[in-house]
């Protein structure tokens, strides 16, 4: 039979099953689940509700408090505190406190977590990021996590597939984040309604990891069970450079084309393999996207924008935190004034990735351009600290989410971009095009 690259992969993790279709339900083995400040405490509770003893392995359960950390409230440090102790209890090394952690889903490929043909679960709807490195990875509820835990398992329906295929050549200041917004963009925010993204095409080909991991990120901003690229020598190379700079692997490092159990030979969808539908993109004209309040899909060319005036202006996030997105920034920034009534605040997504950005003076150029920069939380992204908007206030800002009272009041307006759009708009005070800084 022919299979997509996320069929392969369930039915490699389906002890006993010798083929596998759509729409059916399996219960497949998980390589690692994931946690944070939010949802872990509730499934650390219903955990210890079943009576378990044990987790399944204590190497595979992963604990981040990124959300509401440093904590902001009483509330908040009481949330981390259990993911603390739980830790502790379980002798579970891969919990990550402030100061060596960072916005999970960052993290964990840094880490060396990820690998191509894994199985991935977390309890946050944006675990759909590390499909970039040709994983199968899902957000699922705190209950099912506690599952997981305990088992080493997870129930699936085995999703259809949409195939988007992106041709042309990326004008300058266009990235991963504006191909997700155009896609968003014309197949809606339900355009993908549980069902893989598979992006691929010679475009994805030369799109580097960070630009990767931003696209499977926001899979769920279309309603998708998951998103996912076909690793290549992109992909080797990154998770080959991630291993020598780590001095312990947190697991057995598995040969990058070949699943367990001798089930795949490589991990690329067959020829004929079946799609719910195919979509194709030539992008060679495609400018900076904005996606407009309040929702992902409504997406225009930043040149139709430059009416908007801003108040906040956010780079950083799980989408767009990484260090490639924080040299964009500061090229835009670099010699220039944030303008004095615009908030910018710079969020490094990992203290990895902080120090890096101190190492190459991207942090005195923000400083000195007026930006406050943050240690790494999700914060303002999901309205938790750290860049709250009040009535009436608009900014545009690198997250991945822009629904009505995200960022704060229900009566505030959130505009999603690239750190280029993001960093050149803190300059001229509204939404502006990188060319009219630079």
């Amino acid at each position: 039979m022919s299979y997509t690259i996320t069929e392969k992969i369930l039915l490699a993790h389906t002890p006993g099953k010798k083929d596998i279709h759509s729409g059916e339900f399996i219960w497949a083995k998980v390589d690692l689940a994931l946690a944070n400040d939010i949802t872990a405490p509730l499934a650390i509770e219903e955990f210890r509700k079943s009576g378990a003893k044990k987790v399944f392995d204590a190497k595979r359960v992963v604990l981040v408090p990124d959300h509401f950390t440093p904590a902001k409230d009483l509330r908040s440090a009481n949330q981390a505190k259990i993911l603390y102790d739980f830790a502790k209890e379980y002798r579970i090394k891969n919990y990550f406190e402030i100061g060596q952690m960072g916005i999970e889903h960052a993290l964990l490929p840094e880490r060396g977590f990820i690998h191509p043909g894994d199985l991935i679960i977390g309890a946050d709807s944006h675990t759909c990021t590390y499909g970039a490195l040709g994983a199968f990875s899902t957000g699922m509820g705190s209950t099912d996590i506690a599952a997981s835990w305990i088992t080493g398992h997870a129930w699936f329906r085995v999703p259809q597939t949409i195939k988007f295929i992106y041709t042309g050549k990326l004008k300058k200041w266009v990235s991963g984040k504006d191909l997700i917004l155009y896609t968003i963009g014309d197949i809606g925010v339900d355009g993908a309604l549980y069902k893989a993204m598979e992006f691929c095409g010679p475009v994805i080909q030369k799109l580097g990891i960070d630009s990767r991991l931003t696209m499977c990120n926001m899979a769920i901003e279309a309603g998708g069970k998951s998103g996912i690229i076909e690793p290549d020598a992109v992909t080797s190379e990154y998770i080959r450079e991630v291993h020598s700079q780590q001095s312990t692997v947190h697991r057995k490092k598995k040969k990058l084309w070949t699943m367990n159990r001798g089930l795949l030979t490589n991990l690329r969808s067959d020829k004929y393999a079946q799609y719910s539908d195919i979509k194709e993109y030539d992008i060679s004209k495609l400018e900076p996207q904005v996606a407009c309040p309040h929702l992902p899909s409504n997406v225009k060319p930043v040149s139709e924008l430059s009416n908007v005036k801003v108040h906040q202006v956010v780079i950083g996030s799980c989408t767009n935190g990484r260090i490639s997105d924080l040299r964009v920034a500061a090229k835009v920034m670099k010699g220039r004034f944030v303008k004095s009534y615009v908030r910018a605040i710079i969020i490094p997504a990992t203290q990895t990735i902080y120090m890096q950005a101190i190492k190459e003076g991207l942090i005195d150029i923000f400083a000195k351009a007026g930006c406050v920069i943050s240690t790494s939380t999700c914060g303002p992204c999901l309205g938790g600290h750290c860049g709250i908007l009040t009535e009436g206030e608009v900014a545009i800002t690198t997250t991945n989410r822009n629904f009505i009272g995200r960022m704060g009041s229900p009566k505030s307006f959130v505009y999603l971009a690239n750190p280029a759009v993001a960093a050149a708009s803190a300059v001229m005070g509204r939404i502006a095009h990188p060319e009219e800084v630079i």
